[in-house]
């Protein structure tokens, strides 16, 4: 059976991209969802987003700011603007809420096919960000899988272990064969960082194993408008604007 698992990531309270995404994965005769974590956090409709993750009973793991905005938990380690929507996002979780996002694992194994993490396997509750192989090696040691998604940076990234080296490349392909070991950025759904404001996912084909990279256009002015309705930081609004 080809089962087609949509990898999503850093959802981060975008209801209008991730409706998209969602719209785009069906279309694909996407079988699976998965999220490797920041389903909420710096936009404006973190319930909405949690709940129709809920709805398509999609296998989650727990990202920094899942992890914050459930847990009563000092926030000086954030940066200002962070900071504040994670004020902000508390107050509009319900108790359910938190507790379902608390309840999420930092790590899982997706039916014995790969495993997901929202930021490394090797210390997965420092939220380590990682941009290069030398931060991916660490994480590499820990990865019993042949592959791994992961998110946290906001920018699709390939890194792969051949003959006990890490690369790094950027997918320049839309379709990717797989055929060693990989620890694979999805990009993010809500907020991406690499330039190109479409929402990004992965889809993996199990059966191929094949690895789809795809950017999705969605409504950004909407996305926008409830950012600045809500009242959060206008560079949020800005970021959704220009993908960086």
């Amino acid at each position: 059976m080809d089962r087609r698992f949509a990898i999503l990531g850093d959802i981060h309270a975008n209801l209008d991209a991730l409706q998209a995404v969602i719209e785009d994965a069906r279309g694909q005769d996407v079988t699976d969802y998965v999220c490797v974590g920041d389903i909420i956090g710096y936009n404006a409709a973190p319930a909405e987003c949690i709940r129709l993750v809920r709805e398509l009973g999609a296998l989650c793991v727990r990202g920094n700011h899942d992890h914050y905005c459930q847990a009563n938990e000092s926030l000086g380690d954030f940066q200002p603007t962070a900071a504040s929507v994670i004020d902000w996002t508390r107050r509009q979780l319900s108790e359910d809420d938190a507790r379902w996002l608390g309840d999420l694992p930092l790590s899982r194994v997706v039916s014995g096919l790969f495993t997901i993490v929202h930021a490394t396997l090797d210390m997965p509750a420092n939220w380590g960000y990682v941009f290069d192989a030398l931060e991916a090696e660490a994480h590499f040691t820990y990865q019993n899988t042949m592959l791994c998604f992961h998110g946290h940076t906001h920018v699709p990234i390939i890194f792969e272990k051949v003959s006990g080296r890490v690369f790094r490349t950027e997918p320049a392909r839309t379709r990717v064969k797989l055929g060693t070991k990989y620890f694979i950025n999805a990009g993010s759904v809500g907020q991406p960082r690499d330039g190109d404001p479409r929402a990004s996912y992965v889809i993996y084909h199990s059966k191929a194993r094949e690895v789809e990279f795809r950017r999705v256009p969605y409504d950004t002015l909407t996305a926008v408008a409830r950012v600045r309705r809500a009242g959060l930081p206008e560079r949020l609004a800005h970021r959704l604007e220009t993908g960086k």
